[in-house]
C-alpha cells in the first residue's frame, strides 16, 4: 500500500479539470485520482471542488451522484483539507441567485451574486488582476510583490468580512478568496495563474494553511 497522501479532485460534469490536475502534480508527488466515488473520496488527504458553469448544474451533479452529505461530512466533521475552485468556491456557499435560487453546500454562510459594475466594467470579469490579502494567512505565504491571478467569473461571493481573505479591485472590491478553518475557496484559478498559482496550491497540500 503506497504511503503517500491522496489528493481527490472531486469528478463532476463540466469540470473542465486537465490543467488542475497537470498543477498539482507539478507541485507534489502525492497520489492524485478524479473521483465520484464516496468511497475513493473518504480515502483522501485532501478534496478539492472545481468547475466551471452554472451554479445550479454544479450542485444538481453533486445531488444526482449523491455526493453532498458525504462532502460535508469530510468537510465539517473530518476537517479534511477542501479547496474549491471558481465555480467550485461559490458551491461552498449556501446559495446563489444564478439563473434563480439555488442551494450550495453551505459550509460557508453567504450568497452568490451576480456582479453588479459600472456599464464600463465588463462581465464577465476575465482576465488578470492583483489580489489584495490578509498578510497573516498561511495559505499566502511565499507570495512576493506579483499578486497577479487569472479571472473568470460574472458572480461574486457575500459572506461575513471574517470568511474573506483576499479581494480583487474590478470596479468594487469583489471577494477573490475566503476561509473558514479548513475550507478554503478561490474565486480565481489557480492552476492558470503560473508561479503565484503553483504558491498557492503547493501551500494547500502542505495541509499548514489553517490551525487544526
Amino acid at each position: 500500500m503506497s504511503s503517500k497522501q491522496r489528493v481527490v479532485i472531486i469528478d463532476r460534469k463540466n469540470a473542465n479539470i486537465n490543467s488542475l490536475k497537470n498543477a498539482i502534480q507539478h507541485v507534489s508527488d502525492f497520489h492524485l485520482s478524479v473521483s465520484s466515488d464516496m468511497k475513493e473520496i473518504q480515502k483522501a488527504d485532501f478534496l478539492v471542488l472545481a468547475g466551471v458553469g452554472a451554479f445550479g448544474d454544479g450542485m444538481a451533479d453533486l445531488i444526482e451522484k449523491d455526493l453532498v452529505d458525504g462532502l460535508i461530512n469530510q468537510a465539517l466533521i473530518k476537517k479534511k483539507p477542501f479547496l474549491g475552485i471558481c465555480l467550485g468556491m461559490q458551491m461552498l456557499f449556501s446559495e446563489s441567485e444564478e439563473k434563480g435560487i439555488n442551494k450550495g453546500l453551505n459550509l460557508i454562510e453567504g450568497k452568490v451574486k451576480y456582479l453588479d459594475l459600472d456599464p464600463s466594467y465588463r462581465i464577465p470579469h476575465v482576465g488578470w488582476n492583483n489580489i489584495e490579502y490578509e498578510e497573516d494567512k498561511k495559505i499566502f505565504n511565499g507570495l512576493g510583490p506579483d499578486k497577479n491571478f487569472y479571472f473568470v467569473h460574472s458572480l461574486s461571493a457575500q459572506c461575513d468580512e471574517k470568511n474573506i481573505i483576499a479581494k480583487v479591485d474590478y470596479d468594487k472590491k469583489i471577494t477573490a478568496a475566503v476561509q473558514k478553518d479548513n475550507i478554503l475557496g478561490f474565486q480565481f484559478h489557480p492552476e492558470k495563474s503560473q508561479g503565484n498559482g503553483m504558491i498557492l496550491l503547493r501551500n494547500f497540500l502542505s495541509g499548514r494553511y489553517y490551525d487544526a
